[in-house]
Protein backbone atom coordinates (compact mmCIF):
# COMPACT_ATOMS: atom_id res chain seq x y z
CA UNK A 1 0.00 0.00 0.00
CA UNK A 2 2.73 2.64 0.91
CA UNK A 3 4.39 1.50 -2.64
CA UNK A 4 1.22 2.01 -4.44
CA UNK A 5 0.94 5.39 -2.60
CA UNK A 6 4.59 6.55 -3.59
CA UNK A 7 3.82 5.43 -7.38
CA UNK A 8 0.82 7.70 -7.50
CA UNK A 9 2.61 10.45 -5.84
CA UNK A 10 5.83 9.82 -8.73
CA UNK A 11 3.30 9.81 -11.64
CA UNK A 12 1.46 13.49 -10.04
CA UNK A 13 4.56 14.63 -9.89
CA UNK A 14 5.68 13.55 -13.06
CA UNK A 15 2.11 14.82 -14.97
CA UNK A 16 2.58 18.24 -12.99
CA UNK A 17 5.72 18.79 -14.41
CA UNK A 18 5.22 17.73 -18.05
CA UNK A 19 1.87 19.88 -17.33
CA UNK A 20 3.21 22.91 -15.92
CA UNK A 21 6.62 22.69 -18.76
CA UNK A 22 4.08 23.11 -21.50
CA UNK A 23 2.57 25.53 -20.36
CA UNK A 24 5.73 27.40 -19.50
CA UNK A 25 6.44 27.27 -23.21
CA UNK A 26 2.84 28.20 -24.59
CA UNK A 27 3.46 31.22 -22.48
CA UNK A 28 7.22 31.82 -24.35
CA UNK A 29 5.85 31.31 -27.25
CA UNK A 30 3.06 34.19 -26.86
CA UNK A 31 5.90 36.50 -25.18
CA UNK A 32 7.85 36.43 -27.93
CA UNK A 33 5.34 36.18 -30.82
CA UNK A 34 4.14 39.74 -28.96
CA UNK A 35 7.37 40.84 -28.96
CA UNK A 36 7.82 41.01 -32.80
CA UNK A 37 6.90 44.15 -35.01
CA UNK A 38 4.33 42.95 -37.69
CA UNK A 39 3.15 44.45 -40.54
CA UNK A 40 0.03 43.00 -42.27
CA UNK A 41 0.83 42.07 -46.06
CA UNK A 42 -1.13 44.13 -48.43
CA UNK A 43 -1.82 45.28 -52.44
CA UNK A 44 -0.44 48.42 -53.44
CA UNK A 45 1.29 50.98 -55.27
CA UNK A 46 5.48 50.65 -55.39
CA UNK A 47 6.89 53.62 -56.85
CA UNK A 48 10.82 53.11 -57.31
CA UNK A 49 13.11 56.30 -57.59
CA UNK A 50 16.48 57.81 -57.98
CA UNK A 51 17.05 60.69 -55.59
CA UNK A 52 19.59 63.71 -56.98
CA UNK A 53 19.70 67.37 -56.00
CA UNK A 54 20.51 70.44 -58.46
CA UNK A 55 19.88 74.00 -58.49
CA UNK A 56 17.20 76.06 -60.43
CA UNK A 57 17.89 78.12 -63.40
CA UNK A 58 15.61 79.91 -65.76
CA UNK A 59 14.78 78.60 -69.52
CA UNK A 60 17.04 81.10 -70.63
CA UNK A 61 19.08 84.15 -69.09
CA UNK A 62 21.36 86.61 -70.57
CA UNK A 63 23.80 89.48 -68.53
CA UNK A 64 23.47 92.58 -71.19
CA UNK A 65 26.19 95.30 -71.68
CA UNK A 66 26.68 98.61 -73.07
CA UNK A 67 28.31 98.38 -76.15
CA UNK A 68 30.20 101.82 -76.87
CA UNK A 69 30.73 104.95 -74.72
CA UNK A 70 27.82 107.64 -74.23
CA UNK A 71 24.99 108.67 -71.49
CA UNK A 72 22.49 107.07 -70.85
CA UNK A 73 19.54 109.02 -71.96
CA UNK A 74 16.43 107.13 -70.52
CA UNK A 75 15.74 103.84 -68.77
CA UNK A 76 12.64 102.16 -69.67
CA UNK A 77 12.28 99.01 -67.28
CA UNK A 78 12.54 98.21 -63.88
CA UNK A 79 13.32 95.11 -61.87
CA UNK A 80 10.60 92.36 -62.76
CA UNK A 81 9.30 94.40 -65.75
CA UNK A 82 8.50 91.51 -68.27
CA UNK A 83 9.45 92.60 -72.03
CA UNK A 84 9.54 91.08 -75.53
CA UNK A 85 11.85 90.54 -77.51
CA UNK A 86 13.11 93.25 -79.31
CA UNK A 87 11.80 95.77 -76.91
CA UNK A 88 14.51 98.71 -75.89
CA UNK A 89 15.71 98.73 -72.15
CA UNK A 90 17.82 101.78 -72.14
CA UNK A 91 18.70 104.34 -74.66
CA UNK A 92 22.14 106.69 -74.60
CA UNK A 93 22.13 109.96 -75.94
CA UNK A 94 22.25 110.84 -79.40
CA UNK A 95 24.54 113.97 -79.10
CA UNK A 96 26.97 111.56 -76.97
CA UNK A 97 27.14 109.16 -79.02
CA UNK A 98 30.86 108.53 -81.02
CA UNK A 99 31.23 109.79 -84.26
CA UNK A 100 31.05 106.27 -85.71
CA UNK A 101 27.27 105.52 -85.13
CA UNK A 102 25.99 109.57 -86.11
CA UNK A 103 27.41 108.53 -89.69
CA UNK A 104 26.00 105.25 -89.88
CA UNK A 105 22.74 106.88 -89.78
CA UNK A 106 23.42 108.66 -92.71
CA UNK A 107 24.77 105.96 -94.49
CA UNK A 108 21.31 103.79 -93.32
CA UNK A 109 18.95 106.04 -95.37
CA UNK A 110 21.39 106.10 -98.33
CA UNK A 111 21.63 102.61 -98.50
CA UNK A 112 18.14 101.90 -98.45
CA UNK A 113 17.70 104.32 -101.03
CA UNK A 114 20.38 102.70 -103.37
CA UNK A 115 18.30 99.28 -102.29
CA UNK A 116 15.20 100.56 -103.45
CA UNK A 117 17.04 102.01 -106.95
CA UNK A 118 17.92 98.85 -107.44
CA UNK A 119 14.48 97.41 -107.36
CA UNK A 120 13.41 100.60 -109.44
CA UNK A 121 15.77 99.74 -112.29
CA UNK A 122 14.87 96.30 -111.96
CA UNK A 123 11.38 96.93 -113.07
CA UNK A 124 12.60 99.55 -115.53
CA UNK A 125 15.02 96.75 -117.30
CA UNK A 126 11.57 94.59 -117.12
CA UNK A 127 9.54 97.31 -118.87
CA UNK A 128 12.19 98.64 -121.91
CA UNK A 129 12.62 94.40 -122.17
CA UNK A 130 8.87 93.69 -122.74
CA UNK A 131 9.33 96.63 -125.43
CA UNK A 132 12.52 95.26 -126.97
CA UNK A 133 10.48 92.16 -126.84
CA UNK A 134 7.41 93.83 -129.44
CA UNK A 135 10.17 95.88 -131.57
CA UNK A 136 12.47 92.75 -132.48
CA UNK A 137 8.50 90.48 -132.79
CA UNK A 138 7.97 92.51 -135.34
CA UNK A 139 11.23 92.57 -136.70
CA UNK A 140 11.23 88.55 -137.37
CA UNK A 141 7.76 88.93 -138.58
CA UNK A 142 9.04 91.61 -141.20
CA UNK A 143 12.01 89.63 -142.25
CA UNK A 144 10.15 85.84 -142.12
CA UNK A 145 7.79 87.62 -144.39
CA UNK A 146 10.37 89.45 -146.88
CA UNK A 147 12.44 85.61 -146.96
CA UNK A 148 8.92 83.64 -147.51
CA UNK A 149 8.38 86.19 -150.75
CA UNK A 150 11.39 86.29 -152.23
CA UNK A 151 11.47 84.30 -155.60
CA UNK A 152 14.73 82.27 -155.86
CA UNK A 153 16.13 82.43 -159.63
CA UNK A 154 15.57 78.93 -161.55
CA UNK A 155 19.46 78.53 -161.63
CA UNK A 156 19.63 79.23 -157.92
CA UNK A 157 16.80 76.86 -157.19
CA UNK A 158 18.66 74.21 -156.10
CA UNK A 159 22.14 76.42 -154.15
CA UNK A 160 22.28 76.94 -150.74
CA UNK A 161 22.61 80.96 -150.20
CA UNK A 162 26.10 81.32 -150.22
CA UNK A 163 27.01 78.56 -152.78
CA UNK A 164 24.63 80.78 -155.08
CA UNK A 165 26.41 84.06 -154.06
CA UNK A 166 29.74 82.43 -154.80
CA UNK A 167 28.29 80.91 -158.42
CA UNK A 168 26.54 84.51 -159.08
CA UNK A 169 29.82 86.30 -158.16
CA UNK A 170 31.76 84.02 -160.27
CA UNK A 171 29.74 84.64 -162.94
CA UNK A 172 29.20 88.18 -162.89
CA UNK A 173 33.11 88.50 -163.10
CA UNK A 174 33.65 85.97 -166.28
CA UNK A 175 31.03 88.37 -167.70
CA UNK A 176 32.71 91.54 -166.97
CA UNK A 177 36.24 89.86 -168.11
CA UNK A 178 34.64 88.77 -171.40
CA UNK A 179 32.71 92.51 -171.88
CA UNK A 180 36.01 94.37 -170.63
CA UNK A 181 37.38 94.72 -174.23
CA UNK A 182 34.08 95.79 -176.04
CA UNK A 183 33.21 98.28 -173.67
CA UNK A 184 34.53 101.26 -175.59
CA UNK A 185 33.37 99.77 -178.90
CA UNK A 186 30.40 101.65 -180.59
CA UNK A 187 26.91 101.44 -178.80
CA UNK A 188 25.83 99.68 -181.32
CA UNK A 189 28.38 96.58 -182.32
CA UNK A 190 26.39 93.65 -181.89
CA UNK A 191 29.59 91.58 -179.96
CA UNK A 192 29.44 94.68 -177.36
CA UNK A 193 25.57 94.49 -177.23
CA UNK A 194 25.47 90.16 -176.43
CA UNK A 195 28.19 91.06 -173.97
CA UNK A 196 26.84 93.62 -171.80
CA UNK A 197 23.60 91.79 -171.81
CA UNK A 198 25.30 88.66 -170.62
CA UNK A 199 27.30 91.28 -167.96
CA UNK A 200 23.68 92.73 -166.86
CA UNK A 201 22.18 89.56 -166.57
CA UNK A 202 24.96 88.09 -164.61
CA UNK A 203 24.82 91.18 -161.94
CA UNK A 204 21.08 90.59 -161.95
CA UNK A 205 21.43 87.10 -160.53
CA UNK A 206 24.09 88.34 -157.83
CA UNK A 207 22.02 90.75 -156.72
CA UNK A 208 19.14 88.29 -156.53
CA UNK A 209 21.56 86.40 -154.21
CA UNK A 210 22.74 89.35 -151.91
CA UNK A 211 19.07 90.14 -151.28
CA UNK A 212 18.58 86.53 -150.80
CA UNK A 213 21.45 86.55 -148.18
CA UNK A 214 20.16 89.93 -146.63
CA UNK A 215 16.43 88.53 -146.22
CA UNK A 216 18.00 85.47 -144.16
CA UNK A 217 20.60 87.59 -142.74
CA UNK A 218 18.01 90.08 -140.93
CA UNK A 219 15.77 87.34 -140.20
CA UNK A 220 18.89 85.98 -138.02
CA UNK A 221 19.54 89.48 -136.48
CA UNK A 222 15.98 89.90 -135.73
CA UNK A 223 15.57 86.14 -133.97
CA UNK A 224 18.62 86.24 -132.09
CA UNK A 225 17.52 89.96 -130.86
CA UNK A 226 14.29 88.83 -129.71
CA UNK A 227 15.83 85.47 -127.86
CA UNK A 228 17.99 88.09 -125.90
CA UNK A 229 15.16 90.13 -125.30
CA UNK A 230 13.09 87.46 -123.51
CA UNK A 231 16.13 86.59 -121.26
CA UNK A 232 16.51 90.05 -120.43
CA UNK A 233 12.35 89.82 -119.49
CA UNK A 234 12.90 86.81 -117.58
CA UNK A 235 16.16 88.00 -115.81
CA UNK A 236 14.35 91.32 -114.97
CA UNK A 237 11.09 89.35 -113.79
CA UNK A 238 13.42 88.33 -110.87
CA UNK A 239 14.21 91.58 -109.35
CA UNK A 240 17.47 92.76 -109.69
CA UNK A 241 20.39 91.18 -109.32
CA UNK A 242 20.74 88.82 -106.08
CA UNK A 243 24.58 89.67 -105.77
CA UNK A 244 24.21 93.80 -105.97
CA UNK A 245 21.25 93.08 -103.56
CA UNK A 246 22.84 90.82 -101.22
CA UNK A 247 26.16 93.64 -100.69
CA UNK A 248 23.86 96.14 -100.41
CA UNK A 249 21.66 94.47 -97.38
CA UNK A 250 25.16 93.73 -95.81
CA UNK A 251 25.69 97.58 -95.82
CA UNK A 252 21.99 98.16 -94.33
CA UNK A 253 22.91 95.76 -91.37
CA UNK A 254 25.94 96.38 -90.80
CA UNK A 255 24.77 100.42 -90.82
CA UNK A 256 21.96 99.06 -88.40
CA UNK A 257 24.04 96.98 -86.20
CA UNK A 258 26.37 100.23 -85.35
CA UNK A 259 23.21 102.07 -84.58
CA UNK A 260 21.63 99.89 -82.22
CA UNK A 261 24.72 100.21 -80.21
CA UNK A 262 23.11 103.20 -78.69
CA UNK A 263 20.48 100.98 -77.50
CA UNK A 264 20.27 97.62 -75.35
CA UNK A 265 16.85 95.89 -76.42
CA UNK A 266 15.66 92.29 -75.45
CA UNK A 267 17.27 89.34 -77.21
CA UNK A 268 14.12 86.98 -75.82
CA UNK A 269 11.41 87.61 -74.11
CA UNK A 270 11.24 87.07 -70.39
CA UNK A 271 11.74 89.03 -67.08
CA UNK A 272 14.04 92.18 -66.13
CA UNK A 273 15.53 90.52 -62.99
CA UNK A 274 19.07 93.04 -62.33
CA UNK A 275 19.20 96.93 -63.41
CA UNK A 276 22.35 98.49 -62.66
CA UNK A 277 22.10 101.34 -64.57
CA UNK A 278 20.58 104.35 -64.72
CA UNK A 279 19.70 107.90 -66.46
CA UNK A 280 23.16 110.32 -66.45
CA UNK A 281 25.49 107.49 -66.38
CA UNK A 282 28.23 108.05 -68.16
CA UNK A 283 28.88 104.72 -70.32
CA UNK A 284 32.35 103.04 -71.47
CA UNK A 285 32.59 100.17 -73.81
CA UNK A 286 31.29 96.42 -72.06
CA UNK A 287 29.60 98.44 -68.81
CA UNK A 288 29.66 100.97 -66.60
CA UNK A 289 32.84 103.72 -65.84
CA UNK A 290 34.13 101.73 -63.50
CA UNK A 291 33.17 98.26 -63.46
CA UNK A 292 32.29 96.48 -66.67
CA UNK A 293 28.82 94.81 -64.44
CA UNK A 294 25.77 94.24 -66.49
CA UNK A 295 23.71 97.11 -67.24
CA UNK A 296 20.52 94.49 -67.12
CA UNK A 297 20.21 90.71 -66.70
CA UNK A 298 16.85 89.01 -68.37
CA UNK A 299 15.53 86.04 -67.31
CA UNK A 300 13.09 83.86 -68.94
CA UNK A 301 11.05 82.70 -66.10
CA UNK A 302 8.32 81.16 -68.14
CA UNK A 303 9.73 77.39 -67.49
CA UNK A 304 12.23 76.83 -64.44
CA UNK A 305 14.80 73.90 -64.98
CA UNK A 306 17.26 71.99 -62.90
CA UNK A 307 20.35 70.13 -64.12
CA UNK A 308 20.74 66.73 -61.83
CA UNK A 309 24.24 64.81 -61.75
CA UNK A 310 23.55 61.19 -62.05
CA UNK A 311 25.95 58.59 -61.98
CA UNK A 312 26.67 55.89 -64.52
CA UNK A 313 25.18 53.37 -62.28
CA UNK A 314 21.57 54.85 -62.55
CA UNK A 315 21.66 56.60 -65.69
CA UNK A 316 20.44 54.14 -67.99
CA UNK A 317 17.07 54.06 -65.75
CA UNK A 318 16.10 57.36 -66.76
CA UNK A 319 14.41 58.45 -69.61
CA UNK A 320 12.93 61.28 -71.07
CA UNK A 321 9.01 62.44 -69.74
CA UNK A 322 9.55 60.39 -66.52
CA UNK A 323 7.85 61.90 -63.60
CA UNK A 324 10.06 63.95 -61.47
CA UNK A 325 9.08 64.75 -57.24
CA UNK A 326 10.76 68.22 -55.97
CA UNK A 327 11.08 69.18 -52.13
CA UNK A 328 12.78 72.50 -51.32
CA UNK A 329 14.66 72.98 -48.15
CA UNK A 330 13.15 76.99 -48.17
CA UNK A 331 9.70 76.04 -49.36
CA UNK A 332 8.09 73.96 -46.38
CA UNK A 333 5.30 71.76 -46.21
CA UNK A 334 5.34 72.13 -50.19
CA UNK A 335 6.28 69.32 -52.78
CA UNK A 336 6.51 70.02 -56.70
CA UNK A 337 6.10 68.34 -59.82
CA UNK A 338 8.62 67.88 -62.94
CA UNK A 339 9.40 66.19 -66.18
CA UNK A 340 12.08 64.89 -67.05
CA UNK A 341 13.10 66.54 -70.54
CA UNK A 342 17.02 66.05 -71.47
CA UNK A 343 19.81 63.69 -70.43
CA UNK A 344 22.97 63.52 -71.54
CA UNK A 345 24.40 61.04 -74.09
CA UNK A 346 27.95 61.61 -72.93
CA UNK A 347 29.41 61.51 -68.97
CA UNK A 348 32.00 63.49 -67.13
CA UNK A 349 34.47 62.57 -64.30
CA UNK A 350 33.49 64.73 -61.10
CA UNK A 351 35.75 63.88 -58.16
CA UNK A 352 36.80 60.54 -59.71
CA UNK A 353 33.23 59.34 -60.62
CA UNK A 354 31.09 59.39 -64.18
CA UNK A 355 28.18 61.41 -63.67
CA UNK A 356 25.37 62.76 -66.34
CA UNK A 357 23.61 65.47 -66.73
CA UNK A 358 19.73 65.10 -66.28
CA UNK A 359 17.70 68.10 -67.11
CA UNK A 360 14.65 68.90 -65.35
CA UNK A 361 11.53 70.86 -66.50
CA UNK A 362 9.27 71.93 -63.39
CA UNK A 363 5.76 71.48 -63.86
CA UNK A 364 3.74 73.39 -61.10
CA UNK A 365 6.29 76.01 -60.20
CA UNK A 366 4.82 79.08 -58.73
CA UNK A 367 5.97 82.43 -56.65
CA UNK A 368 7.52 80.54 -54.26
CA UNK A 369 10.22 78.86 -56.37
CA UNK A 370 13.52 81.08 -57.44
CA UNK A 371 16.47 80.96 -59.96
CA UNK A 372 18.85 79.77 -57.74
CA UNK A 373 16.94 77.28 -54.98
CA UNK A 374 18.28 73.96 -54.51
CA UNK A 375 16.24 71.24 -54.57
CA UNK A 376 15.89 67.84 -53.46
CA UNK A 377 15.17 65.79 -56.23
CA UNK A 378 13.29 61.80 -56.93
CA UNK A 379 12.75 61.02 -60.27
CA UNK A 380 10.47 58.01 -60.69
CA UNK A 381 11.85 55.25 -63.06
CA UNK A 382 9.09 52.65 -61.87
CA UNK A 383 5.68 52.90 -60.78
CA UNK A 384 3.43 49.71 -60.37
CA UNK A 385 -0.08 49.59 -58.97
CA UNK A 386 -1.94 47.02 -57.26
CA UNK A 387 0.85 44.84 -57.01
CA UNK A 388 1.60 42.93 -53.43
CA UNK A 389 4.36 44.30 -51.42
CA UNK A 390 7.05 43.37 -48.81
CA UNK A 391 9.16 45.64 -46.72
CA UNK A 392 12.89 45.38 -47.79
CA UNK A 393 13.71 45.25 -44.15
CA UNK A 394 11.39 41.70 -43.33
CA UNK A 395 13.45 40.07 -45.79
CA UNK A 396 15.98 38.03 -44.83
CA UNK A 397 18.09 35.57 -47.61
CA UNK A 398 18.50 31.54 -46.88
CA UNK A 399 20.48 29.31 -49.46
CA UNK A 400 20.35 31.79 -51.92
CA UNK A 401 16.58 32.23 -51.37
CA UNK A 402 14.71 35.39 -50.39
CA UNK A 403 12.50 34.82 -47.13
CA UNK A 404 10.05 36.68 -45.33
CA UNK A 405 8.60 34.95 -41.68
CA UNK A 406 4.83 35.26 -40.83
CA UNK A 407 2.74 34.64 -37.87
CA UNK A 408 0.39 31.63 -38.69
CA UNK A 409 -1.61 30.36 -35.86
CA UNK A 410 0.73 31.59 -33.26
CA UNK A 411 3.67 30.02 -35.19
CA UNK A 412 6.64 31.75 -37.08
CA UNK A 413 6.36 30.13 -40.18
CA UNK A 414 9.22 31.09 -43.04
CA UNK A 415 7.63 31.55 -46.52
CA UNK A 416 10.15 32.10 -49.83
CA UNK A 417 9.47 34.66 -52.07
CA UNK A 418 10.73 35.72 -55.28
CA UNK A 419 10.53 39.21 -55.69
CA UNK A 420 10.79 42.10 -58.31
CA UNK A 421 11.20 46.00 -58.71
CA UNK A 422 12.03 47.71 -55.23
CA UNK A 423 12.08 51.19 -54.21
CA UNK A 424 14.15 52.16 -50.78
CA UNK A 425 11.63 50.49 -48.47
CA UNK A 426 9.06 47.99 -50.54
CA UNK A 427 9.58 45.30 -53.00
CA UNK A 428 7.04 43.69 -55.11
CA UNK A 429 6.43 39.81 -54.46
CA UNK A 430 6.16 38.04 -57.16
CA UNK A 431 5.68 34.94 -56.46
CA UNK A 432 5.21 32.58 -53.35
CA UNK A 433 2.84 31.42 -50.71
CA UNK A 434 2.59 35.33 -49.23
CA UNK A 435 -0.80 36.29 -49.60
CA UNK A 436 -2.68 39.73 -48.80
CA UNK A 437 -3.81 39.85 -44.68
CA UNK A 438 -0.84 37.50 -43.52
CA UNK A 439 1.40 39.05 -40.44
CA UNK A 440 5.25 39.46 -41.93
CA UNK A 441 7.69 39.91 -39.19
CA UNK A 442 9.90 42.94 -39.57
CA UNK A 443 12.56 42.02 -37.04
CA UNK A 444 12.67 38.24 -36.78
CA UNK A 445 15.72 37.43 -34.74
CA UNK A 446 18.82 35.76 -36.91
CA UNK A 447 18.38 32.42 -35.28
CA UNK A 448 15.58 31.50 -37.32
CA UNK A 449 16.23 29.04 -39.42
CA UNK A 450 14.85 28.07 -42.86
CA UNK A 451 13.41 24.62 -42.56
CA UNK A 452 14.36 24.60 -38.36
CA UNK A 453 11.64 24.74 -35.57
CA UNK A 454 9.31 27.76 -36.66
CA UNK A 455 10.33 28.95 -32.79
CA UNK A 456 13.59 29.21 -31.77
CA UNK A 457 13.74 31.25 -29.00
CA UNK A 458 16.60 34.62 -28.71
CA UNK A 459 15.78 37.31 -30.36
Amino acid sequence: MKTLIITVIIIAIIAGGVYGYNLYQENQKERKTEDFQTITAAEGELVATIGATGEVKPRQTANLYWKTTGTVEEINVEVGDIVDVGEVLARLEETSLPQNIILAKADLVATKKALEDLYTQAEDAKIQSLNAITQYAQAVKRAQYQLDNYIVPADQADLGTLEALDLMEERLNQAREAFEPYKYYPSGDETRKELKEAMDDAQSNYNSAVKRLEYEYNLEVAKANLKDARENHEKWSKGPNPEDVAATEARIAAAEATIQLSWIEAPFGGTITMVNTQAGDQISAGGQTTVAIPAFRLDDLSKLLLDLQVSEVDINQIKIGQEVELTFDAILRKQYRGVVTEVANVGAVNQGLVEFVVTVELEDADDDVKPGMTAAVNIVVNKIEDALLVPNRAVRISDGDKLVYIIKEGQVTPIVIELGASSETMSVVISGDLTVGDEIILNPPTEFERGGPPFMGGG
